[in-house]
């Protein structure tokens, strides 16, 4: 047996340790091949990039062989490429050239717009002109998706200091923020099912800079229909929400109305967009100060007070920041989510914490509304779906959720009663960047009780990947110490509502952790 037969039977990398591809010749991965390029590291970190990748040609190329059946080497064989090269570039350690680009564009048959490239005139539907505004488009939400994080930073300047959350690129209204975070349970909610209008809904002339051209002299009528036919994300649909009418949460209490996802995207990404926008044409990038664009957002100057509701419908996500209380000696750590751009519409190329979805019910049926109306059940759900890999509750099943019956429920509400799982309620806030609001919440999670529940989690989703730290699972989470929390607030690319769960949490760390 030569060397390389031996490597390939272990299956592992001869240097690192990593597993081989059965197709990889050599004695050691592509990573090592490479190990002589510098690499930014500081320290034992995050495992994720830090940034935004730019390119995510090597996701597209690995989705085509996924939904063909291809393996490398067919795929390879195909582009007149080798079976490592080619490897290199679905890790994102080697550009895709142009060449490359249009050879996968013809004998792949994937589309150009998905591996960077013009559709060109090949579309002969497409005027000319229609065909080079929706490709300025689709470079603008790109750029925008890659700089969310710092957008945000710029954001937030627009607003008065009494209303920026510290540390973060979040605003909250008059009470948004209590002095002390509440036992989520003890926050009441309303729901009135009535019709309630809208002053704006996305469709105003305003916005007609973000929504590109659809065909000769017309504009698609909403931002999402343009997402929907230019730049769909993997999940996207719209479906039923709980709509924000108004809050007393220095009361404990949030009344909800009804509306639909798609009337929060048409509004809080085309706010987004519009600021990308101003920073790209005015200054070829994001200025040191938002002051020379404020005269240049005119969508976001008609919206007016952020916080009233009924200028907008305010629709909030829940997002949840998990902390697994470990055992003394181990710090308590918390879990990391990258959100994948290629797969979500919204918060997209970011870490956020983990679970956060939106607060509506699990399917169109009218039963569901009431059923689902509960924010403890709505993180339940998503803890099913993002750190299992359970199915979305998608709407096709003909009968409610029987909640007590579901084991996973039943053991985190068993594990609350005894003490076990405590939820807190943090407040209520706006990404600065998009005005999308968020109930911000914190969940400590008894070590054993997490081992139970999510010792089998999943590490990739539907939505991204959850992330550690060097080598670590992705379960043993991120240490919930401030070093750790300083550094993802001051040097990450965080999401707004993810960044301010961490700064919330950590700031009433003694009540929440019951130090």
């Amino acid at each position: 047996m030569t060397a390389a037969d031996a490597s390939a039977a272990v299956g592992q990398c001869a240097q690192c340790g990593a597993p081989l591809s059965r197709y990889n010749p050599d004695l050691v991965c592509a990573g090592c091949n490479h190990a002589d390029e510098p690499i930014a590291v500081a320290g034992d970190w995050l495992n994720r990039p830090t940034g935004v990748p730019a390119d995510d040609t090597g996701a597209v190329l690995r989705a085509w062989r996924a939904s063909t059946g291809r393996n490398q080497v067919e795929a390879a064989r195909l582009l007149g490429m080798t079976q490592q090269n080619l490897s290199q570039i679905e890790n994102g350690r080697q550009a895709m050239s142009f060449e490359l680009r249009q050879r996968a564009v013809s004998v792949l048959g994937i589309s150009a717009e998905d591996l960077g490239l013009s559709p060109g005139r090949s579309r002969a539907e497409l005027d000319g002109t229609v065909a080079v505004d929706q490709a300025r488009w689709r470079q603008e939400r790109r750029w925008l998706n890659q700089h969310r994080s710092e957008l945000a930073r710029l954001a937030v300047q627009l607003y008065p200091a009494d209303h920026r959350v510290p540390d973060t690129p979040l605003i909250a209204g008059a009470g948004w923020i209590p002095d002390e975070p509440a036992e989520l349970r003890s926050l009441r909610l309303t729901l009135d099912e009535q019709p309630h209008t809208v002053a704006i809904d996305g469709s105003e002339a305003e916005t007609l800079p973000t929504r590109p051209l659809c065909a000769p002299g017309q504009w698609f009528d909403r931002y999402t229909s343009a997402v929907r036919h230019l730049d769909p994300p993997r999940l996207f649909e719209s479906r039923p929400s709980y709509r924000l009418l108004g809050d007393q949460l220095g009361a404990g209490a949030l009344h909800f109305g009804l509306a639909a996802y798609f009337d929060k995207l048409d509004v809080s990404e085309a706010l987004g967009h519009e600021l990308a926008i101003a920073c790209l044409r005015g200054h070829h990038g994001i200025p040191d100060s938002v002051e020379p664009l404020r005269d240049k957002l005119p969508f976001r100057t008609l919206i007016g007070d952020p916080f009233d509701p009924t200028r907008r419908a305010i629709i909030p996500a829940v997002t949840t920041l998990t902390i697994r209380l470990r055992r003394y000696p181990a710090e308590p750590s918390f879990l990391l989510h990258w959100r994948d751009p290629a797969k979500v519409a919204t918060a997209a190329g970011v870490y956020d914490v983990i679970p956060a979805g939106e607060f509506q019910p699990a399917s169109v049926a009218l039963w569901d509304r009431r059923n689902d109306f509960d924010l403890w059940r709505n993180i339940v759900r998503e803890y099913s779906e993002e750190l299992l890999g359970t199915p979305e509750h998608d709407g096709t099943r003909s009968k409610p959720i029987d909640y007590h019956a579901w084991p996973l429920y039943r053991d985190l509400e068993d594990a609350q009663k005894s003490g076990a799982v405590v939820p807190f309620v943090l407040g209520l806030g706006l990404d600065a960047l998009t005005l999308a609001a968020t109930i911000l919440t914190v969940v400590v999670i008894d070590d054993d009780v997490f081992t139970r529940a999510f010792g089998a989690a999943t590490r990739y989703n539907e939505e991204g990947e959850i992330v550690a730290i060097g080598n670590g699972r992705a379960t043993e989470g991120i240490p919930f110490t401030g070093e750790s929390v300083r550094r993802l607030l001051s040097s990450e690319p965080m999401a707004s509502p993810g960044a301010a769960c961490l700064a919330l949490t950590w700031r009433h760390r003694d009540r929440i952790l019951d130090l």
